[in-house]
């Protein structure tokens, strides 16, 4: 058994859906390839030797050492969502146009972030804007209806401590990874109130820059190029596009923005960011194109110092065990986020707060390597993800140094794949269960697939 192999999530193909139709031009033209079926699920699922080797092109960009046999995992995974799909029809698993809306525009917003501008991302690409939502519409649709599915089926499934035992067990040693140092690190953030005067200032600045635009002395673009302290659009002309009600927007920034005609500029809009104003390109119902121009409150040094002596006291409190880290974050941090996790830095998709290194902050890998475990480090000035000064106090829980995996050190990691197996064999086990009763098609030279072999198998019994 190999630590990382996954029948059912395979690392070749976990790419993005919207990076094959983005930056991807490898799809096969009938110029190129005589494309034909090589699978058919259901009524009229299909699956083309142009989708798989598309596929397969891109997991081979990412490793060049990959191999044509990891064509059969590729093909696996295509038969298992086309399943997945003909058992929501059947089931009548729906998702919100809403939700597939929010979910385009989070992943054109990571697009456009990614390439400098929406227009230097059409230029990659060849498409617009709309040209691209709409092309991902159908796919990103069915992607969020799988997992809505594979969530009904999943969601009981747990891992008990002898699973992660007998787990660890069976992987041969020599097959054991080897991992480097890793910690278990918290933090108290105190975001430095911001004093009246310079909130005041920032307001002035703002007003004075929209009167400039309003009284023609200034277009909006420009002067978001020059003043807005949004570097996400800054240097776009403050451009956002495709900005909707359910996205990842301040809740004040959506509420003024849909209520302006296209050209008009808002008032002055406050969010927890700072202050705005706005400028509607254009609306096409739930969504709309827009310039902003963002102006934050200075934060002074005086602002720093006194968050600087409320962590000092914390961490009074903590070395001298009155308080405890998870009751100190509750009480003082201003990070909501933090305060889910008792202050622990986690991976946001599994929940895990044994990290390496490499995932955490140039500034804080630095200072922990003057800690020691169960210390705390003195107050410091940071920069946030936003790259907005604030402060903290850092808190080494516990260290690894560089070892091959083992149940003491390695006991999260080792459950968080031990429990990602035992979903793979229990949405194996609902294909198994279910496949008598759909058609099943394979071509001929995928039959021989070590990993289909169990589905041709029950499907041609069940014939």
């Amino acid at each position: 058994m190999s630590f990382n192999k996954s029948t059912y999530i395979s690392k070749y193909i976990k790419l993005s859906l919207l990076a094959l139709m983005l930056v991807c031009n490898c799809r096969l033209s009938a110029q190129e390839s005589i494309d034909k079926i090589i699978a058919v699920i259901g009524r009229n699922r299909i699956i083309l030797q142009s989708d798989l080797e598309v596929e397969f092109q891109m997991a081979h960009e990412r490793d060049p050492n990959l191999s044509d046999t990891a064509k059969c995992y590729m093909l696996q995974q295509m038969i298992l969502r086309k399943f997945e799909l003909e058992q929501a029809d059947r089931d009548s698993v729906m998702v919100d146009d809403a939700d597939v809306d929010g979910q385009l525009d989070n992943r054109l917003r990571y697009y456009i972030q990614l390439y400098g501008s929406k227009e230097k991302l059409e230029s990659v690409s060849g498409k617009t804007i709309y040209q691209i939502k709409e092309e991902n519409r159908e796919a990103i649709k069915e992607q969020m209806i799988a997992e809505k599915l594979q969530g009904t089926i999943l969601e009981p499934v747990k891992i008990t401590p002898a699973e992660v035992e007998a787990f660890y067990k069976k992987i041969p040693v020599d097959s054991l990874p080897f991992f480097p140092s890793a910690v278990e690190v918290g933090q108290i953030v105190i975001d430095p109130p911001v004093s009246k005067e310079m909130d005041t200032y920032a307001y002035d600045k703002l007003a004075e820059i929209r009167k400039d635009i309003v009284d023609g002395q200034k277009s909006f673009e420009s002067a978001a190029g020059l003043y807005s302290e949004d570097p996400g659009s800054r240097d776009n002309g403050g451009r956002y596009d495709g900005v909707t009600r359910n996205g990842q927007w301040a809740p004040e920034f959506v509420t003024a923005t849909f209520k302006l005609q296209n050209g008009e500029i808002s008032p002055i809009v406050k969010t927890k960011f700072g202050y705005h104003i706005i400028q509607m390109i254009q609306r096409r119902g739930d969504e709309a194109d827009i310039r902003h121009i963002l102006i934050k409150p200075e934060i002074t040094t005086l602002d720093l110092n006194a968050a600087m002596h409320k962590l000092d006291s914390i961490r009074t409190l903590l070395v001298s065990g009155k308080m405890s880290f998870p009751e100190a974050v509750g009480k003082f941090s201003t990070d909501e986020a933090a305060k889910r996790t008792g202050g622990m830095i986690a991976d946001p998709q599994t929940g895990n707060t044994l990290l390496d290194m490499t995932r955490l902050d140039a500034g804080m890998v630095l200072m922990l390597d003057s800690l020691k475990q169960g210390d705390y480090s003195a107050p410091h000035i940071f920069l946030t993800d936003s790259h907005d000064r604030s402060c903290r106090i850092v808190y080494l829980r516990s260290r690894t140094k560089p070892h091959r995996a083992n149940l003491q050190d390695d006991y999260s990691r080792l459950q968080e794949v031990a429990l990602v197996q035992k979903k793979n064999q229990k949405m194996i086990s609902w294909v198994n269960a279910k496949l008598p009763s759909y058609y099943l098609m394979i071509a001929p030279e995928y039959r021989t697939c070590p990993i289909l072999k169990d589905w041709v198998k029950i499907n041609d019994a069940s014939k």
